[in-house]
């Protein structure tokens, strides 16, 4: 596959120590690439150095040479910085974007009223930004991989799904609202163009997600039920309020704070990022949540068996004891609860998921109108289910481009997986691969219990993983170029998987 982002555009991962004039590749002396280097003959470059000082017309020409070669060297200098940092007004409208959609500052501090607009406005002028960079760095509005093709077909079904529903005024309210999903994740892909801007982003959701589970353990340990008086609420509103989207959203973060233990270098770091996984699995407890739960063994189990690879075949023991200490230390309220099926919570959520596929059935083409099921429920509540939410709501067609759309970014994930699994300085690329393919079947498990299509929680998650997959291939790059400057050979930048193996020498 041809690479279509010269690697020019994205700033490097990490400063190689090396003498040498390139500087920009992914791995550093002490890398896994044994790959000869070249030297410059001595005899012949004493030879040309001679001639050149017995010629003054010729050294004269070659200062000529020089200087066009420092002005062109300092043009490349130039638009390559341009393209490093170009985008960064657009991160850093990304940045406050994000701390204001994960934390709503104006729900914990009442003062801050006055902030119950500003992502609106923050993502506008974040967007205005973006367009105006992007189209000056490569004349285009967006990169276009899959991912974008396929959430561009859905927010159309989204558009053509309005005229036809029951109430088009509700559906066009839904809709305004998925656009600025959408918007953000297009933005978000262009923008996180370096290692930095994904890890900052991932701490600061990971703040925010630390927060959430220290509150949620504290409601339970004070007894402040507020759902039915049986089960926390979520400490900031929003997507976060109800315990099932808590539960979900917590998930989803779990393998990203484990895969950064495995990816620091420092042992306080890696503490602090052990206590933060410890203290979100916490939190997925004190949700309640039987789908939570579900989704923590899918999204374990992923783990486990990708970090896992020498010893697979302790994985079923292995896996049979972790559940059994997981329930056995949980809160007797808890072992409840997930030996429950039939009360009255999952009775109401089975009889919605099939009047939800009824639905679907009998508007194939485009739904019934976003947001609009609720109108057809027998409970009058929403699908609990995100699948049938899209298929009743915007049609079978929808239903097939969100699910590919869930699914598109694992086949780059395992490509990054398997190439970076066994090259020691390129490690960090596997467990970012990795937990992000956990976080995505823990969602595609969770969201089969709720109704979330619409919000952030998949196209954060989409993002991380594109975002993951053009930094990695620009590494890659970056590393193929160097390869070939140093054995003497033009650059292949055709990119098979031959190709990548060729050139990285495992240990």
């Amino acid at each position: 596959m041809t690479l279509k982002h010269p690697f020019q555009d994205y700033e490097p991962i990490r400063r190689s120590r090396a003498r040498n004039s390139v500087d920009d590749h992914i791995f550093d002396d002490d890398s896994d690439f044994k790959g000869p280097r070249t030297r410059p003959n001595a005899a012949a470059t004493s030879r040309d150095a001679m001639s050149a000082s017995s010629n003054d017309a010729s050294r004269r020409e070659s200062a000529v040479g020089d200087g066009r070669k420092v002005r062109s060297e300092s043009k490349s200098a130039n638009e390559k910085w341009i393209h490093k940092h170009g985008h960064s007004l657009s991160f850093a409208g990304i940045f406050l974007f994000t701390v204001l959609v994960f934390f709503r500052p104006y729900e914990l501090i009442p003062s801050l009223f006055w902030l119950s607009t500003s992502a609106f406005w923050v993502a506008l002028a974040t967007l205005a930004v973006y367009v105006l960079t992007q189209l000056g760095l490569e004349n285009t509005i967006t990169a276009r991989p899959r991912e974008v093709n396929l959430v561009l077909l859905l927010l159309l079904t989204g558009v053509l799904c309005i005229p036809l529903a029951l109430q088009p005024q509700r559906a066009f309210d839904s809709f305004t609202e998925f656009v600025k999903v959408i918007l953000i994740f297009i933005v978000m892909i262009n923008v996180v163009r370096t290692e930095k801007r994904l890890k900052k982003l991932w701490i600061l959701v990971l703040v925010a997600t630390c927060f959430l589970s220290i509150n949620a353990i504290n409601d339970y340990r004070l007894g402040r039920f507020e759902l039915q008086g049986m089960r926390i609420k979520g400490s900031i509103g929003g997507m976060f309020d109800n315990p099932n989207d808590l539960a979900l959203h917590l998930v989803t973060m779990l393998p990203i704070a484990l895969a950064l233990v495995f990816y620091s270098r420092y042992a306080l770091i890696k503490l602090l990022y052990l206590v933060t996984a410890i203290l979100i699995t916490g939190g997925i407890v004190v949700t309640f949540s039987r789908g939570g739960f579900l989704a923590l063994l899918a999204a374990g189990g992923v783990l486990l068996w990708k970090l896992v690879r020498s010893s697979r075949w302790l994985l079923p023991p292995l896996g049979v004891a972790l559940v059994v200490l997981f329930v056995l230390f949980a809160p007797g309220e808890y072992r409840t609860r997930l030996s429950t099926t039939g009360d009255e919570s999952s009775m109401a959520r089975f009889d919605d998921l099939k009047r939800s596929l009824v639905i679907a059935a009998r508007h194939p083409l485009v739904g019934v109108g976003m947001d609009n099921y609720i109108l057809f429920s027998n409970s009058n509540k929403s699908t609990h289910n995100a699948y049938t939410q899209v298929a009743s709501e915007m049609g079978a067609a929808a239903a097939v481009f969100y699910i590919l759309f869930i699914l598109a970014p694992f086949r780059g994930l395992r490509r990054i997986e398997h190439e970076s699994y066994q090259v020691k300085s390129a490690r960090r690329f596997y467990y970012g691969s990795v937990a992000l393919q956990a976080s995505l079947v823990g969602y595609m498990v969770a969201s089969f219990f709720a109704s979330v299509a619409y919000l952030w929680y998949i196209y954060y998650l989409v993002a991380y993983s594109v975002c993951l997959r053009r930094i990695y291939d620009s590494a890659l790059e970056r590393h193929i170029v160097a390869v070939s400057a140093l054995n003497g050979n033009s650059p292949d930048r055709t990119r098979p998987e031959v190709s990548v193996n060729a050139n990285f020498t495992h240990k």
